[in-house]
């Protein structure tokens, strides 16, 4: 076996090992990020005037910006088919810490 050769085979390795380490990188399930500190109760908002008949007031929430909690305000949103309901995004407890569920239509 030449030198040349040698060369080859790690190259492949190589290339074989990234592509490897690429894909189950993809393919992993995202896990929850859990914050230690407690988020703050939801700030009362101020509804403003529906944009028309079918919207429904879809509700602030706090999110988790790696540093601090920060109020993201409500507004009005029309569901994607007749019947849906949303459902608030919303911080659940575990023994880790807290983490976020997020809103969406049911």
């Amino acid at each position: 076996m030449t030198l040349r050769d040698l060369r080859r085979i790690a190259t492949a390795i190589v290339v074989m090992s990234a592509s490897i380490l690429i894909e189950s990188a993809c393919a992993a399930p995202r896990g929850r990020m859990y914050v230690v500190v407690a988020p703050p109760p939801p700030i009362v908002e101020a509804r403003v005037v529906a944009p028309g008949p079918g919207y429904i007031w879809v509700a602030g929430y706090h999110r988790w910006d790696g540093r601090a909690y920060v109020w993201m305000p409500g507004a009005w949103a029309r569901p994607p088919r007749p019947r849906a309901r949303w459902v608030p995004a919303h911080w659940e407890r575990e023994r880790r810490g807290w983490y976020f569920v997020e809103g969406h239509w049911r």
